[in-house]
């Protein structure tokens, strides 16, 4: 989740929405992402909203404590649950992130997860992840999840490599994540991800596939692999500014990519969302589905971001504020828009294109209609599935996504 807010029209007191964002309501999936700002150490690459000790010290005192945030952040999911009103729909979704969630107890994180069953309910087949730390989760840790109700878990390994490691700040011992597959097994989950980045500067082709076959022998069903983006006002970004340490390459990022959907293809993952691969459908991650396909979800926490039936808000950024807002009685949204239709046109072309199935070609205008057929013929869309309507990216089309994107939006 970016630091970086939005601008927009401010949000009311009482957190009310238009009528139009709960029009329909019931026809749509329905998601809560449960935002835990804290971590132990910051990564130099981060640009979340996300805070260390340090950096809270004085700034927001008691209100932005770890120690009471399960509380606060209830508060919010009781405030949604009287904004959305007698909605009848049980969650579908709950991804508790971060941050690191697992610097709190796993009580405190089954805790907000009980608030969101207990004032909404969940769909029998609910999916429930959390993001952990390899180095903040052990066997006991896990299992008090498992029990708790959460039957997904994503560990962020981002690479098997120590000197790739050190570059991004990471702390963990490399085999930890790994080690951490196997005892959320042993917990009882089904379902467990692991989060890689590549083309840290420094990082060889080799390092990669010792990273990907290091994922793969730890026996996953779901990998996430994402470029590594350099975010400005990030450590990182101060020492290549520097010299430390080499700009990332896009070439590079191709070929990692490539890499990747080779490796993972053979060991039997299939990709379904370009930066995401999974062993099964059952193995999705089905709560970034519902973000990818417009779906409802409601973002609890501070910075965190919200969607309702065209409408879009979010929440003040600082702990110390959101806290306030809640023990105030007030929403802690710090704005919000209705996305025009046009708007909700061009998202649906955004996301959905990156998924397996594509996007209808009914989405697009004229211009559109003809970059499609450009994209088409020069390989980047595959052409069975457009016989049939849909625009759906090719492996070189999945390289040149973005590119591809722009121009069926124009």
């Amino acid at each position: 989740m970016p630091s970086a807010l939005p601008d927009g029209e401010p949000m009311p007191e009482d957190g009310a929405l238009p009528a139009s964002a709960l029009a329909g309501a019931a026809s749509r999936p329905l998601g809560f992402y449960l935002h835990v700002p804290y971590c132990a150490t910051r990564c130099g690459y981060c640009d979340f909203n996300t805070y260390t000790a340090t950096e809270l010290r004085g700034s927001g005192g008691v209100l932005a404590s770890r120690d009471n945030y399960a509380d606060t952040l209830t508060d919010e999911v009781r405030l949604a649950r009287k904004v959305l009103g007698d909605d009848p729909r049980p969650v579908r979704t709950v991804f508790v992130g971060g941050g690191t969630p697992t610097l709190l107890a796993a009580g405190d994180l089954v805790r907000m997860l009980a608030a969101v069953r207990d004032e909404f309910g969940l769909a029998d087949d609910a999916e429930i992840t959390t993001e952990a730390n390899p180095e903040s989760v052990d066997e006991a840790y896990l299992a008090e999840l498992r029990e708790g109700g959460f039957n997904r878990v994503s560990f962020g390994m981002q690479s098997a490599k120590q000197h790739v490691l050190k570059v991004l700040d990471r702390t963990h011992t490399p085999g930890r994540p790994e080690a951490c597959v196997a005892e959320a097994r042993a917990a009882g989950f089904d379902h467990v991800n692991l989060d890689l980045i590549y083309g840290t500067p420094g990082e060889t082709d080799d390092d990669w596939r010792a990273t990907l076959d290091a994922a793969l022998g730890a026996g996953p069903d779901h990998v996430s692999a994402y470029a590594l983006i350099v975010e400005e006002g990030t450590q990182l970004a101060r020492r290549i500014r520097r010299g430390e340490v080499p700009m990332t390459d896009d070439d590079v990022h191709a070929d990692r990519y490539l890499i990747a959907d080779e490796v993972l293809g053979r060991a039997g993952f299939s990709w379904y969302e370009v930066s995401n691969w999974a062993t099964s459908a059952a193995g999705r991650c089905l709560h970034n589905e519902l973000y990818w396909r417009g779906a409802d979800w409601w973002g609890a926490g501070p910075g965190a971001h919200s969607h309702a039936g065209g409408v879009r808000w979010w929440n003040v950024k600082h702990p110390g504020a959101y806290a306030a807002a809640l023990a105030g009685g007030r929403s802690p949204g710090a704005g919000r828009e209705v996305l025009s239709e046009e708007d909700r046109r061009v998202e649906r072309i955004l996301l959905e294109l990156r998924l397996v199935e594509g996007c209808p070609l009914t989405l697009l205008k004229e211009a559109g209609l003809a970059a499609s057929r450009k994209a088409r013929d020069e390989g980047l869309l595959e052409a069975a599935p457009y016989a049939a309507g849909r625009a759906v990216l090719t492996l070189r089309g999945r390289l040149l996504a973005d590119a591809v994107v722009r121009e069926l939006v124009d």
